[in-house]
């Protein structure tokens, strides 16, 4: 079972490194990608919901309704916010705040689920995030520019948002749940944007946006049955895999060159992290 999440972590490391090639392109704003992506992603998981559609009578409650209202409005947002950075920053840079977003869901999850505390997460947490910040010091200044602070700020959210529809996830299959999400998601930035399409007239990248869909929906089905069958620390831990082969894959394929600190600090992270899982149980 544990072979999922890693090869969630995998999908994960894919979708932002094409996510970043297709945002590179200067005839395509974050704001009309974030649409583009969300129909893909809408259009690709129909065949999908053939075969797992389901959604329980309980989250027909007023409550479950108001949560998942919640868990759509912050993940506009924070859709929003990653992409506005990714547009600017070079994918090491951005792993290095990107790679927070797990230890904010393990922060979040302790602070909110009896069943998840344990201090030795939030030490390890703590660490974590001395050694995100010492890796954006230089020459003795913050050097947190408005395109990092949105990425710290859309990790932050997409965290908020993950615990929020843990709370609801027992109603849906994975599938279902994401579809529902990611369409309102459409609607919404749709509504927002109205973009004009002629981007989508590049069969290029109509079809890499396409296949950023598909990683996507398995990526985030991945996340739900992680949290569903395994928990939520467990399964983020797992995950931590993921910006670790988003570093790597940036250096491979998009030439990169990372900066010793940022080395440094997804090292220290990671092994927090790896820690705990191996001290946290």
């Amino acid at each position: 079972m544990i072979q999922i999440p890693i090869i969630g972590a995998f999908l994960e490391a894919a979708g932002m490194i094409l996510e970043k090639k297709v945002l590179r392109n200067k005839r395509i704003n974050y704001k009309n990608y974030t649409v583009y992506e969300f129909l893909a992603i809408v259009l690709v998981m129909i065949p999908i919901l053939f075969f797992t559609w389901k959604i329980g009578s309980g989250a027909f409650s007023t409550k479950n309704i108001l949560i998942f209202s919640f868990v759509i409005l912050v993940s506009v947002i924070a859709n929003l916010l990653i992409f506005f950075s990714l547009k600017r920053e070079n994918v090491t840079e951005f792993e290095s705040v990107w790679v927070a977003q797990p230890l904010f869901t393990i922060i979040l999850a302790f602070i909110l689920f009896q069943s998840e505390r344990k201090i030795s997460l939030a030490i390890f947490a703590f660490v974590a995030s001395i050694a995100l910040l010492i890796s954006h010091i230089e020459k003795h200044h913050l050097k947190f520019d408005k395109y990092i602070i949105a990425a710290i700020l859309g990790s932050f959210l997409f965290s908020v948002e993950l615990i929020a529809s843990n709370l609801i996830l027992k109603y849906y299959n994975p599938f279902t749940f994401y579809f529902i999400r990611s369409f309102f998601i459409f609607l919404i930035t749709f509504a927002m944007f109205r973009p004009s399409g002629n981007e989508l007239k590049n069969k290029s990248l109509l079809t890499t946006i396409l296949i950023i869909g598909l990683i996507w929906a398995l990526y985030r089905a991945i996340i739900y049955y992680g949290y569903q069958t395994l928990g939520v620390i467990f399964t983020t831990t797992i995950f931590i895999l993921s910006p670790v082969l988003i570093f790597l894959f940036a250096i491979i394929f998009l030439k990169e060159k990372p900066t010793k600190k940022q080395v440094l600090s997804t090292l220290i992270i990671t092994l927090c992290v790896i820690a705990s899982l191996i001290f946290g149980k």
